[in-house]
C-alpha cells in the first residue's frame, strides 16, 4: 500500500525509481482511507539514509502508511543539515498521533 509522505522529501524520489508506491500530500488528501498514522523520532546520526531504509520497510505492509518525522528540541543533530530538519521534521507536541517509533543508536553515556 502507499506511503504518503512530504511532496519533496529526498527519499521520496529514489523509492519512486525502486517501483514503490509513494502518495504525496495533495492525493492523499482526496482520498477515503484512513491511514495508520506513525511518528517516527528519528534519533540516529544519518538521518536521510534512516528515513529511506524505514520507508522501504513501511511500503511492505497491507495498510496506507501516514510518516510523520518527529523531532525533540533537546536533541541537536550533528550530521543531517537545519534544513532538512526544519522542513521535514515537526516537534513531538504538534500532532496526535497512533504509533511513535523512536530510531536511535545505542547510547553509552548520558549527560
Amino acid at each position: 500500500m502507499p506511503i504518503r509522505v512530504q511532496n519533496d522529501l529526498p527519499a521520496k524520489e529514489i523509492l519512486e525509481h525502486e517501483n514503490i508506491f509513494v502518495m504525496d500530500e495533495y492525493r492523499a488528501a482526496h482520498q477515503d482511507i484512513r491511514p495508520l498514522r506513525i511518528g517516527l523520532l528519528n534519533l540516529m546520526p544519518l538521518k536521510e539514509d534512516t528515513e529511506l531504509h524505514i520507508l522501504r520497510s513501511l511500503s511492505n505492509t497491507p495498510l496506507q502508511v501516514d510518516v510523520t518525522f518527529i523531532t525533540v528540541s533537546t536533541h541537536e543533530s550533528k550530521n543531517t543539515s537545519v534544513n532538512h530538519l526544519n522542513r521535514f521534521y515537526r516537534p513531538l507536541t504538534r500532532y496526535a498521533i497512533f504509533v511513535l517509533t523512536v530510531l536511535s543508536s545505542p547510547v553509552r553515556l548520558l549527560s
